[in-house]
Parts: structure tokens; sequence; C-alpha cells
């Protein structure tokens, strides 16, 4: 995984985070979806790229 790739994603993670407690706060479901569904998009770019990486390495 490029450094690039895992701040990004790590970035939309605590992004998704921080809104959904603002959706839990404000008693705001459409909030809380839109963050776990970003936590829900970085996890799976996570695991994409991890998949990129075992490949490349078995390749090597």
């Amino acid at each position: 995984m490029s450094l690039e790739d895992k701040v990004k994603a790590t970035a939309k993670n605590i992004e998704g985070k921080i809104q959904e407690v603002v959706g839990d706060i404000t008693g705001d479901p459409k909030t809380q979806a839109e963050g776990k569904a970003k936590q829900v998009e970085a996890a799976i770019q996570h695991t994409v790229e991890n998949v990129k990486d075992q490949v490349k390495d078995t390749i090597d």
C-alpha cells in the first residue's frame, strides 16, 4: 500500500468516525449513516491495497 493511499484511507476513516459521533450528538441518523459509510469505504480501500501488496510480494 502506498503511503499516500494509506493516509487517504486513514483520513477517510477518521472523518467518518467524527461524522458518526456528530450524528450521535445531534440525533441525525443521516449524518450517522454517512459517517458509517465513509468508515466502510476506508476499510474497503485498506483491504484492496493490502491485497495489492500481497500480490506484489508474491510476484517478487
